[in-house]
């Protein structure tokens, strides 16, 4: 990432690692997918109600994992072999013990949360049933994102693709054989999801062993170096924390939805699967950022950042946008995969064209907070995003319902009000921070 054509390397990183994330989406959607055409409207639902729980967990864990990214490139830009071998050791160590973590808590919190988030009765059993089985087996998917964090972290976003493809192949297959086959129903589709993250770690965990590279995870080195794991939460425990927070929050916009009732829900829940397609350039462009930004700022190539971060964000609001004029034109058509019911198709519809021509504020948001943290400056990306995406969110949320209209299109509206004061407030720190160029990291 230090040498050469800008826009060329962002784009052969980003595109993997964009076609990657379609296919680690893919996961949820066949479910969702399967699921809404072959179980039930409620079924469907109740994977939408669950989705912001195991982000909460998720988005927690690439918070850690966006940590150890930077760390590694920083060290990989520097060249400093000992402490890039130290620092994938500490990191796959803290990865296992985490993973077992996840999963303990997460079985035991799924029926207080889901009775947080307002599920009806209709929708509950299913969404406890899928939950538990989805959080049981959550290490699989946990252990492939840092696998997959670390090769992208020294400039591999090859490798993580193809075995994505494969297992997303696998978790199709085995979600048709179990959900319709074996008229398993929506324990099926959370089976055949964690046997497929199952077989992606076991690939990447294989690939990390063997490798001849200086990035080689070697098994009897396993263990915690810590002045390098305070380096991975000095930048990753903000991330992770805002991630967690603005997820939770996202629990109680999901309560707010649950009011409307099932055909609402699943309409809701149609709209947020496509939405998260939609977020897959700039995330991955964000992700190519914040490489880019800290292999360059280990090098010392203070102005190859800042322009790699330009190009980030033009790259971003390109294919975004063309993206969600597609999507603005054919809503109905696009919702209709999620499910034939008429109601649904209508709701999903309504929140995907009232709310996607917005979301080209958060080419802003993502990119920039990426390349904040590829500086090493977690922190002010958490405390915007927390203040905004939360914050603003929720008291929008709360004023509207409750003195102007409690209408699914107002509550849903709730997301572009968090996008567009996050980016108003970002650019202008951006600003700020931009001219006190102190890495992290040091060689």
């Amino acid at each position: 990432m230090t040498e050469g054509s800008i826009l060329r390397l962002l784009v052969a990183f980003a595109l993997p690692l964009m076609l990657g994330n379609i296919f680690q989406m893919l996961y949820n959607t066949v479910d969702s997918v399967i699921v809404g055409n072959f179980v039930s409207k409620q079924a469907l639902a109740a994977i939408g109600s669950t989705t912001m729980i195991v982000n909460m967990m998720v988005f927690f864990f690439n918070g850690f994992s966006i940590g150890a990214g930077v760390v590694i490139s920083q060290y990989f830009g520097a060249d400093n072999k000992d402490a890039l071998h130290r620092a994938i050791e500490t990191t796959m160590t803290a990865t296992f013990l985490l993973s077992l973590l996840f999963s303990v808590v997460g079985v035991i919190l799924v029926r207080p949360l889901l009775r947080m988030m307002n599920t009806p009765e209709d929708v509950f059993l299913d969404a406890t049933v899928y939950l538990r089985i989805y959080l049981a087996g959550i290490s699989g998917l946990l252990i492939y994102n840092m696998g997959s964090g670390i090769l992208r972290a020294v400039g591999d976003s090859i490798r993580p693709l193809e075995f994505l493809i494969l297992t997303s192949i696998l978790n199709i297959i085995l979600d048709l054989f179990f959900v319709i086959v074996l008229k398993t129903g929506i324990a099926g589709a959370a089976i055949a999801t964690i046997l497929s993250q199952f077989v992606s770690a076991a690939l990447i965990l294989l690939l990390l062993t063997r490798s001849k590279e200086i990035y080689r995870l070697d098994w009897r080195e396993l263990g915690l170096d810590l002045p390098i794991l305070r380096k991975i939460f000095a930048i990753g425990l903000p991330t992770g924390i805002q991630s967690v927070i603005t997820a939770f929050s996202n629990i109680f916009v999901q309560g707010y939805i649950n009011i409307f009732g099932s055909d609402v829900m699943a309409g809701w829940s149609s709209y947020n699967k496509l939405d998260q397609f939609i977020l897959l350039p700039m995330q991955s462009m964000a992700m190519a950022s914040t490489t880019f930004v800290s292999q360059n700022v280990g090098a010392r190539k203070e102005k190859r950042a800042d322009q790699g971060t330009v190009t980030s964000i033009l790259l971003t609001f390109g294919v975004t946008g063309v993206i969600c004029a597609l999507l603005m034109i054919y809503a109905p058509a696009a919702v209709r995969l999620f499910s034939p019911d008429a109601k649904v198709i209508e709701y999903g519809s309504l929140f995907l064209r009232t709310n996607v021509p917005f979301l080209l504020f958060n080419c802003v948001n993502h990119v920039l907070a990426g390349a904040l943290r590829g500086r090493g400056d977690s922190r002010g990306p958490m405390i915007i995003m927390l203040s905004t995406f939360v914050g603003v969110r929720q008291i929008y949320l709360y004023l509207v319902t409750h003195f102007v209209a409690n209408t699914p299109r107002l509550v849903g509206f709730g997301y572009p009000v968090g996008w567009f004061c996050c980016c108003f407030i970002e650019l202008l720190y951006y600003g700020i921070r931009r001219r006190q160029r102190r890495p992290l990291i040091q060689r």
